[in-house]
């Protein structure tokens, strides 16, 4: 039998990338210590996007930080603990918020979003649940219409690349969304994308895929990987295995297997927070993000979810439970009908790099080692094309783009 490709995590990046591998007719074997698809993306707002192509690190941020920091109810805090890490990656972050290193940036972020809506409805084609995407917008509610305007360079990048994007008022905005708030008085609309109508459940019915496919899924917590004579050991707390070609996708918790390896990276654990209520008596017919509050509700399979903050923390760090009150609330303003008595709450945590882009390819110097983690905000929508660019590289085809924005060399 064929030497498999080891893919380290099954979250939706894996499993996506063990697709295209199977597709190409690689043997794969997936490794995770926990169910497949159910770790960070589980809990993603939905939003499937060709136009989510704006990095996090824009121009003029460094402006609203401070005032960030110092609320308690804003979208970003900082662990007491997790200062000493954050310092050096913030003044990375800092340094790519020019005009100049975000467009290469957003181009970078087009090419891996731009296919994802078109790739997952592929990969769900003969599961009989292409009904877990749908077409939407993406609506970015503003509560102070005349902060809402296409001339911001965000909405003008997207623009400039095609994106149909509308600027409407309140009356329009009620129209589309009669469940809004009447606070919110204008908002801009990105037309062309989808929704994930639950990303656990995509991800479970991938990875069954897989499996019909012929990949083999293990249950093992990776603990080392181990360069041999001619490819790698995976040590686990279980048995070990052996691979000549091994694909690290094992999200925020790569970083600690490559450093072994003389690799240091500023990878952080970006961690973000959902409330999800059953039986919300109201809905939502397209993703809406509240601008001034950085959260972003959708109507999913088994109710509405808010999903949205920035807590940087130790990957291990207990959940904050107050953020759970500090959602409600947030649910409570956007929709004021929104019953929120059966509410579940839920933490993940996002692998994020201060540039917004994943490390994906090839590992210089390390022969039969690839990257494919660090996807931030955006690993829903990265996925799939992430799995065409390593079935790619590992196919011999050349790439249609220069990767090299993408390689974990980029750090060193």
């Amino acid at each position: 039998m064929e030497d498999p490709v080891i893919i380290i995590g099954a979250g939706i990046v894996g499993i996506c990338t063990a697709l295209s591998l199977r597709e190409r007719g690689f043997a794969v074997r997936l490794l995770d210590r926990g169910a497949p698809g159910q770790e960070t993306s589980f809990g993603n707002a939905g939003v499937i996007s060709p136009w989510s192509i704006i990095p996090q690190a824009m121009p003029g941020i460094w402006k609203t930080l401070p005032g960030m920091l110092l609320n308690r109810d804003s979208a970003l805090s900082v662990r007491a603990g997790f200062w000493p890490q954050m310092v050096p990656w913030g003044l990375r972050f800092l340094r790519q918020a020019t005009e100049a290193r975000a467009r290469a940036a957003s181009d970078m972020m087009e090419y891996l979003c731009g296919p994802s809506m078109d790739l997952y409805r592929r990969h769900l084609r003969g599961t009989g649940q292409d009904g877990l995407i749908c077409d939407s917008y993406y609506i970015h509610a503003f509560r102070n219409a005349g902060k809402a305007s296409l001339q911001s360079l965000d909405y003008r990048i997207r623009m400039e690349k095609g994106g149909d994007l509308a600027l409407i008022g309140a009356a329009e905005l009620r129209a589309m969304e009669p469940a809004l708030s009447p606070a919110f008085k204008a908002a801009v609309v990105i037309k062309g994308q989808a929704r994930a109508r639950s990303p656990g459940e995509i991800g479970r019915v991938l990875a069954e895929k897989a499996r019909a496919m012929g990949v083999e899924v293990t249950k093992a917590e990776v603990t080392r990987l181990t360069r041999t004579g001619d490819g790698w050991q995976i040590t686990t707390k279980g048995p070990a295995f052996q691979a000549r070609r091994v694909i690290l996708a094992a999200g925020v918790w790569s970083e600690a297997l490559l450093r072994p390896l003389g690799y240091r990276l500023p990878l952080v654990a970006e961690r973000g927070y959902h409330v999800e209520f059953a039986g919300p008596g109201v809905g939502l017919t397209h993703s809406v993000m509240d601008v001034e509050a950085k959260t972003v509700a959708s109507s999913m399979q088994d109710g509405l979810r808010l999903a949205g903050t920035a807590e940087f923390a130790a990957i291990d760090a207990p959940v904050d439970p107050r953020k759970q009150a500090l959602l409600t609330r947030q649910a409570k303003a956007m929709l004021p009908d929104l019953n929120t008595g059966q509410g579940s709450f839920w933490m993940g945590r996002r692998p994020s790099f201060p540039d917004s882009l994943p490390a994906l390819g090839a590992v210089p110097g390390q022969a039969g080692l690839f990257t494919a983690f660090g996807h931030s905000h955006y690993g829903l929508m990265m996925a799939p094309k992430t799995g065409e660019i390593l079935a790619d590289l590992l196919s011999g085809q050349a790439a249609n783009a220069d990767l090299s924005p993408l390689n974990v060399a980029r750090f060193l």
